[in-house]
């Protein structure tokens, strides 16, 4: 009774995260702006994390944890980079001399 309980949340979940990546990938495409898109690509990251981590439930695998934590790593990274590309068009301050 209880696996069975458990297979419908699973899949339940796994329907949701289903329909949740698909509105976030047509945001990801048809995003009027930059900041829509950036927006976009963090959920999308979120909901594709989510998916890894309740296929290693189902598979009873850690293996999956490893792409989930390099998928949070990318995610963040090319975040920061965009926002500050549209804050001041610069990712990489290079000429910023530090007071010491």
């Amino acid at each position: 009774m209880i696996t069975l309980i458990t297979q419908c949340l699973i899949i339940s979940a796994l329907i949701i995260f289903g329909v949740a990546l698909l509105v976030c990938l047509f945001r990801l495409i048809k995003g009027p702006t930059t900041a829509d898109r950036v927006v976009s690509f963090d959920a999308t990251s979120a909901v594709v994390m989510s998916i890894a981590g309740v296929l290693s439930v189902v598979y009873n695998s850690v293996s999956f944890l490893d792409s989930i934590m390099l998928i949070a790593i990318i995610s963040f990274v090319s975040s920061v980079s965009i926002s500050r590309f549209i804050g001041g068009g610069r990712v990489f301050n290079g000429n910023n001399k530090r007071n010491r």
